[in-house]
C-alpha cells in the first residue's frame, strides 16, 4: 500500500509510461509498414506477420503474464518485462530482415504480455480507495492515449526520422523505468499458493495463440480455429478442477466484471476498427500523407485527454455504470454522424468535428471499464483479473478490425467504403452498450 496517501509517487508515472510504451508501439506499426516494406524488400503477406507475430504472442501469453505475478510477485515480472520488451524493441530496429523483425516481434509481445497485466496489478497493489480510482482512471486514459497518439507519433518518426526509431526509442526508456523500478517499486506479498498451473499456461498460450492467428492469419485459418476451440473448451474444464488456476473462473463470477468484460470487448473493437480504417480513408480519399492522417486525429486525441482527466470527477457525481453508458453514446453519435454526413462534406464536417465526440467517448470510457473489470478482487486475483481485462483488450482490437474489414472487402469505392464500415462500427457500439447495461456498480 503506498506510505503517501495523499500523492501517487514515483510508483504511478512508472506504470503509466511503461504502460503507454507499449501501446504506443503498437500503434506506431500502422504508420510504418510502408517505409519497413521497402527498407526489408517484405512483401504484402511477409509484410502482414510483422503485425501478427506481435499480436499473436502478445494476445496468446496474456494471461501467462497476469499470473505469474501473482505467483512469484509483481515487481520481479514486471522487471523482466521490462528487459524483454526493451531487447525485443533493440533487435526490432536493427533488424536486416524478414526473419528477424518477424522474431523480434514475437519475443517484443511476449514482453508486452508480461508488462500490460503487471503494470495493473501493480497499480492495484500500491493504491487503495479514492486514490486507487483515480490511478485507474488516469491509466484507463493512457490506453486510449497510447493508441492514438501512437498514430501521430508514427507518421511524424517515419516521415522525418526512420520507422526503426520508434522501435529505439523504446530502449532508453525501459533502461529508466527498469532503474526507477529497482529503488521505488515495493513488491507484493501474496497469500496464494507459488505454484504455477503449467497445464493451463500451456492450454491457454496454444488456444489463445490459435485463436489470434485464426483472426489475423494468412492460411489454415479454420484449422487454427478448430485447435483454439478445442483447447480453450479444454483449458476452461482444467481451471475448474485445477487447485491453483491461471485463470480461476470466478473471475466471472461476479456480474460486474464479466459484463465489463464484454462491454469492453465490443468498445475496444469499435475503437480499434476506427483507428484502422480512417487513416486509410484519408489517405485514399483526400490523399493525405501518412503524416497528414496521423495528425488529422488530433480532434479525438486532444478532447479524449481533456476528458479523461475529468472521469473521477464526473464518476463521483452519476457513478461508474452510468459513465460507461454516457461514454459508449458519445461513440455511437460520433461515429454514427460521421458516417450519415459522408465523406463528400469535407475533412472538418465529415470527420473532425464527429471525432471530438468520438474521442470524448474514448477518453471517459475505458477507465470506468478497467475499474469494472478488476473490481472485488482480492491481491491473489489481482494479477488474473488484470490479464483477462488485457486479453480482452487485445482480442477486441483483432475481432473489431478483422470483422469490419472482411464485410466492407468488397466495396471498391473508398468512400463507400467507409460509409458502411463505420455503420458496422456503430453496431460494434451498440453491443458494448447493451452489454454494459449489466454493470452494476456495487459499493463495499
Amino acid at each position: 500500500m503506498s506510505k503517501n496517501k495523499e500523492k501517487f509517487g514515483i510508483v504511478l508515472p512508472i506504470i503509466l509510461l511503461s504502460y503507454f510504451m507499449i501501446l504506443l508501439d503498437n500503434s506506431i506499426i500502422f504508420t510504418s509498414t510502408v517505409k519497413i516494406a521497402q527498407d526489408l524488400n517484405l512483401n504484402s503477406q511477409t509484410l502482414a506477420w510483422v503485425s501478427s507475430a506481435y499480436t499473436l504472442t502478445f494476445g496468446g501469453f496474456q494471461l501467462f503474464g497476469g499470473r505469474i505475478g501473482d505467483v512469484f510477485g509483481r515487481k520481479k515480472v514486471f522487471m523482466i518485462g521490462l528487459i524483454l520488451f526493451s531487447f525485443g524493441s533493440l533487435m526490432v530496429g536493427l533488424s536486416t530482415n524478414a526473419i528477424m523483425i518477424i522474431s523480434m516481434r514475437a519475443f517484443q509481445g511476449i514482453g508486452s504480455a508480461i508488462l500490460a497485466p503487471t503494470t495493473l496489478a501493480l497499480l492495484l497493489d500500491t493504491y487503495q480507495g479514492t486514490m486507487r480510482t483515480r490511478a485507474i482512471a488516469a491509466y484507463g486514459a493512457t490506453a486510449g492515449l497510447g493508441a492514438s497518439f501512437g498514430l501521430v507519433l508514427g507518421g511524424v518518426i517515419t516521415s522525418v526520422l526512420s520507422w526503426r526509431y520508434g522501435f529505439f526509442l523504446n530502449v532508453p526508456v525501459g533502461i529508466l523505468m527498469f532503474i526507477l523500478t529497482i529503488f521505488f517499486v515495493h513488491d507484493s506479498k501474496t497469500e496464494g499458493s507459488r505454484h504455477l498451473d503449467f497445464t493451463g499456461t500451456l492450454l491457454s498460450v496454444i488456444g489463445l495463440s490459435a485463436l489470434v492467428y485464426s483472426i489475423d492469419g494468412t492460411s489454415h485459418q479454420i484449422l487454427s480455429l478448430v485447435i483454439a476451440i478445442i483447447a480453450l473448451i479444454i483449458f476452461v474444464y482444467a481451471e475448474k478442477v485445477i487447485k491453483n488456476p491461471i485463470m480461476p473462473l470466478k473471475l466471472f463470477a461476479d456480474r460486474e466484471r464479466s459484463s465489463a468484460y464484454v462491454a469492453r470487448f465490443f468498445f475496444i473493437g469499435a475503437a480499434f476498427a476506427y483507428f484502422f480504417v480512417t487513416p486509410q480513408a484519408l489517405q485514399k480519399v483526400y490523399g493525405f500523407t501518412p503524416l497528414m492522417a496521423g495528425i488529422a486525429f488530433l480532434p479525438a486525441t486532444l478532447p479524449q485527454f481533456f476528458s479523461a482527466l475529468q472521469v473521477s470527477r464526473i464518476s463521483s457525481k452519476i457513478g461508474n455504470a452510468r459513465l460507461i453508458l454516457v461514454s459508449i453514446i458519445f461513440g455511437i453519435v460520433g461515429v454514427l454522424l460521421s458516417a450519415i454526413l459522408g465523406l463528400n462534406q469535407g475533412y472538418w464536417l465529415a470527420v473532425g468535428i464527429p471525432m471530438v465526440l468520438f474521442g470524448i467517448g474514448q477518453g471517459l470510457s475505458l477507465s470506468p471499464l478497467t475499474e469494472a473489470g478488476v473490481a472485488n478482487t482480492d491481491a491473489d486475483m489481482a494479477g488474473a483479473a488484470s490479464g483477462v481485462v488485457n486479453t480482452i483488450h487485445q482480442f477486441g482490437q483483432s475481432v473489431g478490425m478483422s470483422v469490419v474489414v472482411a464485410m466492407t472487402s468488397h466495396i471498391n469505392n473508398p468512400s463507400t467504403s467507409y460509409h458502411y464500415q463505420l455503420l458496422i462500427i456503430s453496431v460494434i457500439f451498440i453491443l458494448s452498450f447493451v452489454a454494459s447495461l449489466g454493470i452494476q456498480t456495487k459499493k463495499h
